[in-house]
């Protein structure tokens, strides 16, 4: 846990467990809105399995990265999750997305 919070920049258990929480409920949110958008745009498995899946998952990205922040404002790491968001837009080289 040491390790981690150093990693992370923050202080206690508790915001690790809130973290770890903002990710889980953000990843079935997610993935649960999904299901709905893929019907409503006329996507099904009938279109195969692939294709099916990887629009899916281009779906389920910019809805997650969006209730991620969300989430995390929600439950009081805003600042935690703003800036991993900053960071990882960066690294897929979309950093242009957002200003500092």
């Amino acid at each position: 846990m040491k390790k981690l919070k150093e990693r992370w920049g923050i202080e206690s258990n508790w915001q690790i467990f809130v973290i770890l929480l903002v990710f889980a409920i953000t990843g079935s949110s997610a993935a649960k809105l999904a299901e709905p958008l893929t019907e409503l745009i006329g996507i099904s498995k009938e279109i195969g399995g692939f294709l099916y899946w990887t629009i899916r998952i281009l779906i389920i990205f910019p809805i997650y990265q969006v209730l991620l922040v969300f989430f995390g404002w929600l439950f009081g790491e805003h600042k935690f999750f703003w800036n991993f968001e900053k960071k990882m837009l960066r690294r897929m080289k979309l950093g242009f997305l957002f200003k500092d």
